[in-house]
Formats: structure tokens, sequence, C-alpha cells
């Protein structure tokens, strides 16, 4: 135990040194920038902008449209648009590839079992799936209504921007 407070006491005394060597009285510098500062003769503040004065406009709606309603001819036309029943099924659980644009799947080939035909696709990171008739691939809800030697055949429901969706065509044919 007193060759701890020894050991100690020696550190102690050999780190002061270098502690002392760190103080320096001579801040000489210090005080002459911040006499130098207060000496500058103080700067004048720009005075704030001018607020201009807004002319104000009041809205009267006697006589004319809500601009929120539809007139009366567009009205049809949302009518006609909203019934189109054209809608994916967003409840639906997603398949593996309709993760996957429809431009990044290739047709590899097809397989035959019994009397069903399947599709062979290749994603875009080298997976090969089977597919079939009912299957779903592409980002658009590709649903596939057939499957050829050369090429499989989907319907996809695409938004058409004015609140509805629309069914196109699209196939995929086989890459040599």
């Amino acid at each position: 135990m007193r060759m701890r407070a020894v050991i100690l006491l020696l550190t102690v005394l050999a780190l002061l040194p270098l502690l002392v060597g760190c103080v320096n009285d001579s801040i000489s510098d210090l005080r002459q920038f911040t006499d130098e500062v207060k000496a500058r003769p103080a700067g004048r503040i720009p005075p704030l902008p001018e607020i201009k004065q807004v002319e104000t406009y009041t809205y009267l709606s006697e006589g004319k449209r809500d601009p929120f309603l539809p007139e009366a001819g567009e009205e049809e036309e949302v009518q006609e648009l909203a019934d189109n029943g054209i809608r994916p099924d967003l409840l639906r659980r997603k398949e593996e590839l309709e993760e996957f644009p429809l431009d990044s799947i290739r047709m590899v080939g097809t397989l035959q079992q019994q009397d069903e035909i399947w599709g062979l696709v290749v994603s875009k990171d080298g997976t090969i799936f089977r597919v079939r008739p009912g299957n779903y691939m592409g980002e658009n809800h590709g649903y596939i209504t057939g499957i050829q030697e050369d090429k499989i055949e989907l319907k996809e429901i695409v938004p058409d921007g004015r609140g509805r969706y629309t069914e196109r065509q699209a196939s995929l044919a086989l890459s040599e």
C-alpha cells in the first residue's frame, strides 16, 4: 500500500512540470485584440425595410358558380369515369413477380405438364419462375391470360391519370 502511494506521488511530481508549461500568463495578444475591437467606431444598423401595404380584396360569390363543384357537363363525365368498373384488387396478396417491372422480366421457355402449359420467366435478379394463366406479374397488376410457346399474354390495369383505371394488353415474347 505504501509503495503505491510513493508511485502515485512520483507520477504526479513528474507530470507537474508539464502542466505548468501549459499555463501562459502572457495573454497580451488577446488583450491587444479586444482593445482594438473596442476602439473601433460603432457601426450603424440599417433601418428595417418599409412594409408595403397590401390592397385587400373582398370576393363576392353572388351569381358565380362554386369553383369546387363540377359544371353541369362535367358532372356527367365524372359520373361516367367513376363507373367504368375497372380497378385493381388492392386487397389481393401480391405475387413475387409483381415486384419487378414487366420490361425487366424475360421469357426463357415453356414447360408442359400433363395438359397444362407453364411459362418460364427470369427476373432481373436471375431467379427463374414458373407461371401459368391466372398468375400476376409486373408492377401494373398484370394478369396472365394465356401462354403460348413463344409468348405470354397479359392484361394490365393501369391508372389513366383522371382517377380511374384502364386495361391494356401486354405480352412477353420468348427471348433467344
